[in-house]
């Protein structure tokens, strides 16, 4: 590695010793110029970038995996819930499959400089509007090292600088990633500070990095829902919410118990965060009984715990009772709990209620069913007769994906790189006055 390689390294995960300011100032003011750069930079420019990055993690995967182990080991003598250290654990697997996003990302067309006709022209003058950057985008994390190198790459491909806050339990993985992302992006020529790590040696909470509003411009943070809320109430700039889990079926009467099981059970699939996972099941009260029991069966052998709600409780005793409470909340496990409705405006009222927010579905064989559910349901996505099963790389398309958003407003539902765009408008006059 070159002595100006490892300069530019260093300059993009520490804070120069002779700054006086708080380091996340330093830190955020260095990603807000780099942003200024990176908004103006060629798209080749970043795509190549991007493509190094990928290299960087292929090359460093052992490096990356021994650091991965020595998180895993600590996490495992503090007790670390084992839902995390799902999270937190790193395969050969699953950073190929982040290397094959990177390079994905990089072969795709730049989204920026995209020009599109403006709703207004003034008079003597011409309006348009083009998609372009937000600026400097926090990603604050708990475990899930690979995913940091999947936001640096939307955030690089987009125009935008990024900083990653990760949890202690990653500290390890997530100093290795940044090593590699850092040296792809300082060799790749991009400005300093368009990727900024904060470690737990900078002595930096997540308190600190969301309410630096005067050079962040958008926090994206991603794992339980505590640390979301946290972020939602703290952060002084604008928040994407994340979501996982809570996702919500709607049984019909006239729809096959097949269905409903391939859906369950091909939602939980995604690995190692389901995100979109069916933990409720709502059932119309004319379903069959026995077909319950089959289904049950079914998801019993997968490895599902299974839960009811009272009506159904005295009446499967398979079933363990669901608190009230747990409706309303994830429990990001292989856990299903059902309950009667009366009808599909009951199930849609029940799902807007309680419900994430983010992704629910219904089986029906009835198209006038699902369209009053589609239209009534009020979730970022809806799915009818299909599984809502989460995939950052879908083999159509040109996106990738880092997550799911309930957040209401405009940017509901898949969170892409156009999540991590604005829109400019241009007016250009002809001179005269």
């Amino acid at each position: 590695m070159s002595h100006v390689s490892k300069s530019k390294i260093q300059n993009n995960l520490t804070v120069d010793a002779f700054d006086e300011r708080p380091e996340i100032i330093t830190n955020a003011k260095r990603a807000y110029d780099a942003a200024l750069s990176l908004a103006i930079s060629k798209g080749s420019d970043r795509s190549r970038a991007i493509l190094a990055m990928a290299e960087a993690i292929k090359n460093s995967a052992d490096e990356i995996l021994e650091a991965n182990t020595l998180d895993l080991e600590a996490s495992r003598e503090m007790a670390v819930p084992e839902l995390i250290l799902d999270w937190l654990k790193l395969t050969p697997s699953r950073l190929e499959n982040t290397v094959e996003i990177l390079q994905r990302l990089g072969e795709l067309s730049d989204p920026l400089r995209k020009v599109r006709s403006a709703d207004y022209q003034l008079e003597d003058s011409q309006s348009y509007s083009q998609l372009m950057p937000l600026g400097v985008i926090a990603f604050i994390y708990e475990a899930f090292p690979d995913l940091a190198a999947i936001a640096a790459g939307l955030c690089i491909k987009t125009g935008n600088s990024i900083i990653l806050k990760g949890s202690a339990e990653a500290s390890n993985s997530n100093i290795a990633i940044g090593h590699a992302l850092s040296l792809a992006i300082a060799e790749a020529g991009l400005p300093e500070g368009s990727l900024q790590l904060i470690t737990k040696e900078h002595g930096t909470s997540v308190r600190d990095v969301i309410t630096q509003d005067q050079y962040i411009n958008l926090a994206i943070p991603y794992g339980r829902s505590s640390l979301i809320q946290q972020v939602v109430r703290q952060s002084t700039y604008p928040v994407l919410k994340s979501a996982m889990g809570n996702c919500y079926l709607y049984w019909s009467p006239n729809a096959s118990m097949e269905m409903v099981r391939w859906v369950i059970i091909d939602s939980h699939a995604s690995q190692p965060d389901p995100v979109n996972a069916i933990e409720k099941v709502l059932i119309h009260r004319q379903c069959v009984p026995s077909s319950l029991t089959i289904l049950c069966n079914c998801l019993q052998e997968k490895g599902f715990e299974l839960r009811g709600d009272q009506d159904l409780v005295e009446a499967f005793p398979q079933l363990h009772l669901a608190k009230y409470t747990e409706w309303e909340y994830a429990y990001l496990k292989k856990i299903v709990a059902f309950k009667l409705v009366d009808d599909l405006e009951h199930a849609i009222a029940w799902i807007n209620e309680y419900s994430s927010g983010h992704a629910d579905g219904i089986v029906t064989d009835s198209y006038q069913e699902s369209r009053q559910f589609a239209l009534g349901v009020n979730s970022a996505s809806t799915y009818i007769n299909a599984s809502p099963r989460f995939c950052r790389n879908p083999s159509r398309g040109d996106s990738i994906f880092l997550g799911m958003s309930n957040q209401k407003g405009n940017r509901r539902g898949l969170i892409s790189w156009e999540s991590l765009t604005t829109v400019k408008h241009i007016i250009q006059g002809n001179g005269r006055f």
